[in-house]
């Protein structure tokens, strides 16, 4: 290898290296959650990987060198302050929380409960802001966190008959928070951005694409023709949990394959 290739391999570690950091993921145990950990953890962070299905996380553990399994159900106040404490007292900092877990109501509004709507908002929202308010109380004032919520494409435009009322509040809500938390915590060094997926293929969306109609729905509304897999989202993570985006905050990154772009 050249010095000129060795510089430049420095370069992107630098930028997109997490060595020494420490991260949290919400909703680790399935989906796009478990691949951001072991996204993060590949680039060299100490991921503490947040579920409620313990035996996933710590299978992923064995297999994942750098993840710590936590078991949490994050509508759970108590269960959410200790993720966050033993993150920090294990390591004595904090320096990416990505606020991913989250699940979709019924489709159509009429069949939503009163009940049911608040549920997905304390599940979808609230339980991330309160993670990330609490996160940044406990974490030292030299610490320059990067939040990232994870929205939706129904936060941006309707997908009727595909989506709900309160799935879309919910994902429209978080990218509302997320410009408010940006402005008020940017001056101490706290980045907060959000991640708009488009439709990939995960237990949240079991069926959508082993049903033809569906699928074909995803494809013909898509401009690349079809719906995401497996990795095509964790770069954007890796970019906003790095140094690569630290003159970015209050930012929606879409990864959509073009459907808001119709």
């Amino acid at each position: 290898m050249t010095d000129n290739n060795i510089e430049g391999v420095r370069v992107l570690t630098d930028m997109f290296g997490l060595t020494g950091r420490v991260a949290v993921v919400t909703g680790a145990s399935s989906g796009l959650g478990l691949g951001f950990a072991r996204t993060l953890a590949a680039a060299g962070a100490t991921v503490y990987a947040a579920g409620r299905r313990l035996d996933r996380l710590i299978a992923l553990s064995g297999e994942v060198p750098g993840i710590v399994p936590v078991r949490c159900d994050v509508t759970d106040d108590g269960d959410r302050k200790a993720l966050v404490d033993r993150a920090i007292s294990d390591t004595g900092r904090l320096d990416v929380l990505i606020n991913n877990a989250g699940r979709p109501g019924p489709p159509n509004a009429e069949d939503e409960t009163l009940e049911g709507f608040h549920s997905i908002l304390d599940l979808n929202l609230a339980a991330g802001f309160h993670l990330a308010t609490y996160a940044v109380a406990k974490i030292p004032a030299e610490n320059h966190a990067s939040i990232i919520n994870i929205s939706s494409v129904v936060g941006l435009v309707s997908t009727a008959p595909i989506g709900g009322a309160s799935y879309a509040a919910s994902k429209a809500g978080t990218l509302g928070l997320t410009r408010e938390l940006a402005g008020q915590w940017g001056r101490r060094g706290v980045r907060v951005n959000s991640i708009v997926p488009g439709w990939f293929d995960t237990e949240m969306t079991d069926g959508l694409f082993s049903n033809d109609k569906s699928a074909g729905w995803v494809r013909r509304n898509t401009m690349l023709g079809r719906g995401g897999v497996e990795g095509e989202i964790d770069g954007a993570v890796l970019f906003l949990a790095s140094d690569a985006s630290s003159y970015m905050t209050g930012q929606t990154l879409v990864v959509d394959g073009g459907w808001t772009a119709r």
